[in-house]
C-alpha cells in the first residue's frame, strides 16, 4: 500500500513518522528531495535529501519525482525509484506530503491511502508554529493563513487523524492501515 501523511505546516507530521519509526513500525518511510535549506538537528539522506536547485530541476526534468511542489519558496519532491523499489518489495509505503503533493499524488495513484493530520485547534497549530522557531513573523502569518485554506482539502482524503496526542495518533494511523489490510479487495498501489 502507499500511504499519504498530509496536513498544514506545524501540525506534526514529522514527528508522527519519528514516533513510528521508533516503535519499529515495518515501513518504508520515503525520504523526500528538497531545496530546502538544513535545519538544525536535521540529518541529510534521513530528514530529508538536501539538493541545490539545479539538482532538483535536474530529477524533476528526468522524470526521477513521482510528484514535486514549490512550498514556501522551496521545491520538494518524492523519489520515484525509491517508492516503486519498496513497492515491489512487498513494503507499505509512507509518504509525507503537504497538501499541493497530496492532491498530486492522488491523482496520480488514486488507489493511494490518504490520511490528513489535522491540529485539535489552530490556536494549538499557532502554538505548535511559534514554538518551533523555524519562520520569520512574516513567513509565520503566511503558514497560518495557508494552515486555514488546507483544512478545506479534507474531502481529497480518506481519513482523518486528530494529532492532539502524539501515541493516540500514531495507534489511529495503525488502525487505519490495519483495516485497510482487512478489506475484502485490499488497495494495491501501481506506479
Amino acid at each position: 500500500m502507499l500511504v499519504i501523511l498530509s496536513g498544514p505546516s506545524g501540525v506534526g507530521k514529522d514527528a508522527i513518522l519519528a514516533r513510528m519509526k521508533e516503535l519499529g513500525l515495518p515501513f518504508h518511510y520515503v525520504v523526500t528531495v528538497t531545496t530546502r535549506p538544513q535545519r538544525y538537528g536535521e540529518i541529510d539522506g534521513q530528514d530529508y535529501y538536501f539538493v541545490s536547485l539545479p539538482e532538483f530541476m535536474g530529477l524533476k526534468d528526468g522524470s526521477k519525482l513521482l510528484e514535486w511542489a514549490k512550498v514556501y519558496g522551496n521545491y520538494y519532491g518524492v523519489p520515484r525509484d525509491q517508492v516503486r523499489k519498496a513497492l515491489e518489495q512487498g513494503q507499505d509505503v509512507i509518504t509525507k506530503l503537504d497538501i499541493q503533493g497530496a492532491s498530486t499524488l492522488k491523482r496520480l495513484v488514486p488507489q493511494a491511502i490518504g490520511i490528513f493530520l489535522a491540529p485539535p485547534s489552530m490556536e494549538e497549530l499557532r502554538k505548535r508554529l511559534s514554538e518551533r522557531k523555524t519562520e520569520k513573523s512574516r513567513d509565520f502569518e503566511l503558514r497560518m493563513t495557508r494552515a486555514q485554506e488546507e483544512m478545506q482539502a479534507l474531502p481529497i482524503f480518506e481519513y482523518v487523524v486528530v494529532n492532539d496526542e502524539l501515541d493516540r495518533a500514531v495507534a489511529h494511523i495503525q488502525a487505519i492501515i490495519t483495516a485497510e489490510k482487512c478489506r475484502v479487495v485490499p488497495r494495491q498501489a501501481e506506479l
